[in-house]
């Protein structure tokens, strides 16, 4: 009964703590600390086993690194050395230097234990870092790339750094109860096993499962592989989720990949969960409160430091401001590889149990303050940087003549820039936002920074010898401001605009633009779509294309029908309702006698 009772105290923690969160713009990290601070001794005192908590939590993070392998060929690995093993392993022993020598002659730690604080606390971690990145959606970002090239750098480090402890005891190793270059070996030999099994033996079991079409068996052996991996390179002393990663990345070509990943999961959610709640509930607030300055200047610190440490790297190696500042602040606390180190450094007597304690509050801290940091830079900071950043002249225009100017250049711009392009018909391309100029001219296209919404600079642009003016930008209440003044000022030109939705159809034609010169982005691909569906259903390719015209045709008329209305919602409502029937009506009478409905 106990066991079940914890077992709802903590859902129900993580439930109200975690919607609260992110409500607020904290993210769900911030939101099972604080449900964890709240059940666990520092508070309620509700859940009290925080080591159980930690050790069953920690399968979160090994299947959070199995996915993340999952997604990882071994080519695209490869293609990662450099960051990895590069500014990886310059990050480590840069950070490590920095905070070893502020341990030992600022804060008066003795040279072992300051030479592995300084070493643990320059993990950081992964089981942080990437859920919040993904939230943000900056994984597939450069800073996404390099927090996880440095994470996964640390994650291998911890395999030496574990191994060398001995060393740093009293007597050298002497007595320790291992021998540091066998736990190598053994470490060693753990992930040969490994890479061989998951070459040769994990794919031809699943090929064996999957015959057996019996899910939850394929759910189960899903299961067996990431735990008995971790459980295998455990054993031999290195981190359980760098095992699980591996068997991910030797998984990465295999069939079946995305089955893996769709079972896989929501177990890796909700362990996570109960990691971060785990970490919570072990908060020493009463270490805290017995010098709350010192160890505050401690965290700050080792934040302080990392963050201009992995910036100075990035900035280094040529990575652009922002990315280098978002990278050193997602990565500023310590890891949960961070508390592996001091709790083996205390079992082999090189480090005392209070200066551990002290050390994995600080990472703790450290945890918490990260996406507080992160959120305060985003709202805060960063929108003042790009203000006081000086201002970047747009582009000087060619000075060939264009047939046609191109007012934004996304996604639909582009496709119409390309088919220019083609035919060898001469276009200018204007595009606002300085990043994505900067970005496709890597491929060769012809774009140019410019506000396409001033009069002067379409001028500039060629607009008064320009056959066709494109409107293809975001903003709806610009574009149709754009569409009024060209055609007061440029009667000549035709113009063309794409649509976001039908609202935005209406008010380009109320500024005068003909519905046939109007395009809705998602209309066409859509139609293609539907029509190549119902060939799937059994139409007969012409019956479908025929389904299809019929469709847009009615479509569009009803364009016409509902522009004298669109600004009455009842009547658009209505008209709407009435014009489905009248399509199934059409569609109906068109059907053969055999194929239609029976009403009665």
């Amino acid at each position: 009964m106990g066991d079940l009772f914890t077992i709802v105290i903590l859902l129900g923690a993580a439930v109200l703590a975690v919607p609260v969160a992110k409500k607020i713009g904290l993210g769900s990290v911030l939101g099972y600390l604080a449900a964890g601070i709240i059940i666990g001794p520092a508070a309620l005192g509700i859940v009290t086993d925080v080591d159980e908590m930690l050790h069953i939590s920690e399968f979160g993070v090994v299947m959070l690194l199995f996915l993340i392998g999952l997604e990882l060929k071994p080519s695209r690995l490869w293609v990662m050395r450099h960051a990895v093993f590069g500014i990886g392993g310059a990050q480590v022993l840069v950070t490590a230097t920095a905070l070893t020598a502020i341990g030992y002659g600022l804060i008066g730690f003795s040279l072992p234990i300051a030479v592995i604080g300084g070493f643990g606390l320059a993990l950081s971690s992964t089981a942080f870092v990437l859920p919040m990145l993904a939230e943000r959606d900056l994984l597939p970002t450069q800073t996404g790339r390099d927090g996880f090239a440095l994470l996964l750098f640390q994650d291998l480090a911890i395999i030496p750094l574990v191994a060398l402890l001995p060393l740093l005891a009293p007597d050298g190793g002497a007595t320790a109860d291992a021998d540091p270059w066998r736990a190598v070996g053994e470490a060693v030999l753990a992930l040969l096993l490994v890479f061989f099994g998951g070459r040769f033996l994990i794919r031809p079991i699943f090929r064996m499962v999957a015959a057996s079409k019996t899910h939850e068996i394929f759910i189960a052996t899903a299961l067996l592989v990431v735990v008995g991996t971790a459980t295998l390179v455990h054993a031999a002393g290195l981190s359980m989720s760098l095992g699980a990663f591996i068997a991910g990345v030797l998984l990465a070509d295999s069939e079946y990949r995305h089955e893996l990943q769709v079972d896989i999961e929501p177990f890796k959610g909700l362990l996570l969960g109960l990691f971060f709640i785990a970490i919570g509930m072990g908060l020493r607030l009463d270490l805290l409160a017995q010098s709350p300055v010192r160890l505050l200047l401690m965290i700050l610190g080792l934040m302080a430091v990392k963050a201009l440490v992995i910036y100075a790297l990035l900035r280094g190696t040529g990575r652009k401001d922002a990315s280098a500042r978002q990278t050193g602040l997602a990565l500023a606390q310590g890891g949960e590889f961070g508390f592996v180190l001091f709790q083996q450094a205390v079992a082999d007597k090189v480090m005392g149990a209070a200066d551990a304690a002290e050390l994995s509050l600080i990472v703790t801290c450290s945890m918490m303050l990260t996406p507080l940091l992160f959120a305060a830079h985003e709202r805060w900071v960063a929108p003042r940087l790009v203000e006081a950043d000086p201002a970047r002249d747009f582009d000087a225009m060619p000075d060939e003549t264009p047939e046609v100017i191109i007012c934004g250049f996304g996604r639909f711009g582009q496709v119409v820039g390309r088919l220019l392009s083609a035919r060898r018909i001469p276009y200018t391309a204007l595009e606002t936002n300085a990043k994505q100029v900067d970005f496709i001219r890597q491929y060769g296209n012809y774009v140019y920074y410019g506000d396409p919404t001033r009069m002067e600079l379409l001028r500039v642009a060629g607009i008064e010898e320009a056959r066709v003016v494109v409107i293809a930008f975001d903003d709806i209440a610009a574009a149709v401001k754009l569409v009024t003044e060209v055609q007061q000022h440029f009667p000549h030109v035709t113009l063309y605009a794409r649509a976001r939705n039908r609202r935005h159809v209406y008010l380009l034609m109320e500024a005068g633009l003909p519905p046939e010169n109007v395009l809705r982005e998602a209309l066409y691909s859509s139609l293609v779509m539907g029509e190549r569906i119902l060939t799937t259903l059994g139409m007969t390719p012409a019956e479908a294309e025929r389904t299809a015209r019929t469709f847009r045709d009615h479509d569009e008329a009803m364009i016409l029908r509902q522009f004298a209305v669109f600004q009455d919602e009842a009547e658009l409502i209505r008209t709407s309702k009435n014009a489905a029937r009248e399509l199934m009506d059409l569609f109906e009478n068109d059907a053969p006698p055999e194929r239609r409905s029976r009403r009665g």
